[in-house]
């Protein structure tokens, strides 16, 4: 062949196989990985089926709850929907995997739906947007795109600055069963071409409190804490509502058995979202529903529930099962991911399993192996360069993969206080027994308060220093203001009540003077009180995010917990993190001068 030294030198200096085999939560939303349609093609074809359905109003809501054991290529097979789905446009996509708190599951539900739409839909916007034009169109009888819609947005919104007020009221005219007009402002309020409008209008519809200024410039009431999980699935109701006036919806729910064992009524994650996925079902106009879990998940924990027989009456009018790989499944996989990796390199392959052997991988095919199993072994069989690699870390790819999701998306991670708390207290718990800034650390504790107090103080860090005892309450206040802000720092600063002997703030953004919050903060750093401000920081939060979710992660990535502490203490991702050494180190009682004025 002409191109034999091209073939050789790609084939040494690049092994496609080399990657993290797992699909992530991330991985969804990308192109990722080689899609090989023949793979699992009945449980994608009885899905697209079912949309079909729905789309044509033979039925209104179908349930399918997809059943394989790990490896099977679950993540692929929704990727492969999501995919379709941006090309054809015949529904919108939600994906739902990560769920931090049991206890507010509507809440995290909202949270997902929001993020869900912020994604590129089949129009070459957010699918907030198409579903923004969708309302105004039919409001009108117009018939823009939404990248027409965003550009006559901005013409109107120059000399009429009331004109979301005004294009809501025509609305509310022929969508009568929209409880809470603000849901259709904030939905009109994503076509603004000014990021800044569109990302505190998205926030809003995500449940989150805006600055009142924020909320004030964009017509949108604020929700109080106490009311937020209460509201929520009233928010989602309508807006999926609203969504199946010109859709239908696609709701997916993936990773089930998260490691989020138990809420307050002793369900686990599985079952939580299971019955949540009933309750939808319920109340939406038009929609497919897939939960995607271990057989074994399904046998003991759906099948254990109560009221097993309605919620699974739903979420599994149709149950598919994923199949392992066959020897013919084999090669298609191998050459899939071989005919993209040449195609890259420029270069051609003698044949289309080149440079394994065929006879091999039938062989590998007899034993019935999961698509991980077939890459792994392609990794492992791939021509090495003849001079000598030392092994990577277990852990280091999957650290990197992680690390990278994060970086992509670090404003909707640095905005998570309930992300940031669980990484951070996984981080601190690496540190136990270890002295950092003159604190030997001891414990990592819950704060024991009453339900009301729950939730504003997220742990407490417990250690020695000079012979004293060192008790650092710590809270995340990110993403949160007004009310939620004030109630957490007057917590904070009760020392006697929480057993604390120090309070430490974690929050990037400024606080404004002349509030109640603005009083308890002062009395934080007062020298009586010695508590402390630690600005958050993205690039030191980055790490901390991404080990945490690998720990997260770690049965999909078939690694160990002490793997994952070895690798964390080989690079010194915690012991040399400055965000962790500010938490401990003595309170300058200073307010940081880099703080971010949200007004800006």
């Amino acid at each position: 062949m002409s191109n034999d030294n091209g073939l050789i030198n790609a084939i040494k200096s690049h092994n496609p196989f080399d990657r993290p085999l797992v699909v992530r939560s991330q991985d969804i939303w990308v192109t990722g990985f080689p899609d090989v349609p023949s793979l699992n093609a009945h449980a994608s074809g009885a899905v697209f089926d079912a949309i079909e359905r729905v789309r044509t109003k033979q039925q209104s809501v179908i349930g399918i709850t997809i059943k394989a054991e790990k490896g099977l290529g679950k993540s692929h097979l929704i990727s492969r929907i999501r995919r379709r789905l941006q090309t054809d446009g015949s529904a919108l996509f939600v994906y739902t995997s990560e769920i931090n708190d049991l206890n507010r599951i509507k809440a995290e539900f909202l949270r997902n739906l929001a993020n869900s739409l912020k994604h590129i839909g089949s129009q070459g916007m957010s699918q907030w947007r198409e579903l923004a034009t969708a309302i105004f169109n039919e409001a009108y009888n117009k018939a823009f795109t939404p990248d027409e819609m965003v550009r006559h947005f901005s013409e109107v919104l120059k000399v009429n600055s009331k004109v979301v007020e005004h294009w809501t009221d025509r609305v509310l005219g022929i969508k009568h069963d929209i409880e809470n007009p603000d849901i259709i402002a904030a939905i009109l309020w994503t076509l603004s071409s000014n990021p800044s409008e569109e990302r505190y209008a998205i926030n809003w519809l995500a449940g989150q409190e805006l600055p009142q200024s924020r909320a004030d410039a964009l017509g949108l009431a604020n929700t109080s804490p106490q009311d937020r999980e209460a509201q929520a699935f009233s928010t989602v109701r309508q807006i999926l509502d609203l969504i199946s006036d010109y859709k239908p919806i696609v709701i997916c729910f993936d990773e089930l058995e998260s490691i989020l064992m138990c809420n307050d009524a002793g369900y686990t994650a599985s079952q939580v979202t299971a019955i949540l996925a009933k309750d939808l079902y319920d109340k939406i106009k038009r929609g497919v529903f897939i939960t995607a879990m271990f057989p074994q998940t399904w046998t003991d924990q759906i099948r254990a529930l109560k009221e097993a027989e309605s919620v699974t009456d739903r979420i599994a009018q149709k149950s598919i099962e994923l199949t392992y790989l066959k020897s013919e499944d084999v090669i298609t996989l191998v050459s899939q991911w071989l005919r993209d990796f040449y195609n890259q390199q420029g270069v051609t392959s003698p044949n289309s399993v080149y440079p394994f052997d065929e006879d091999k991988l039938k062989e590998l095919g007899k034993e019935r192996p999961m698509v991980r199993k077939v890459l792994q072994w392609c990794k492992e069989n791939w021509s090495e360069p003849t001079e000598f690699t030392p092994p990577s870390h277990p852990v280091e790819s999957a650290y990197k993969k992680e690390l990278a999701a994060i970086e992509s998306k670090i404003q909707d991670g640095i905005e998570d206080k309930t992300k940031v708390a669980n990484a951070l207290r996984f981080s601190f718990s690496t540190l136990v027994g270890q002295v950092l800034e003159k604190v030997k650390i001891t414990e990592i504790a819950d704060i024991k308060a009453r339900s009301v107090d729950q939730g504003y103080i997220n742990f407490k860090i417990v250690g020695q220093e000079n012979g004293n005892i060192v008790k650092i309450g710590v809270a995340i206040l990110q993403g949160v203001s007004g009310r939620f802000l004030q109630a957490g720092l007057k917590r904070l600063i009760e020392y006697k009540e929480f057993d604390l002997t120090r309070g430490c703030l974690i929050r990037s953004k400024k606080i404004s003077s002349g509030t109640k919050a603005k009083q308890y903060l002062d009395i934080l750093l007062s020298s009586h009180l010695g508590g402390e401000w630690v600005l958050l920081k993205a690039e030191e939060i980055k790490p901390i995010l991404a080990i945490s979710s690998v720990i997260k992660a770690q049965n999909d990535y078939e690694l160990t917990e002490a793997e994952i502490i070895d690798f964390i203490i080989q690079n010194r991702i915690v012991l040399d993190n400055n965000l962790i050494h500010e938490i401990l180190s003595d309170p300058s009682g200073e307010i940081p001068k880099d703080a971010i004025d949200e007004d800006n």
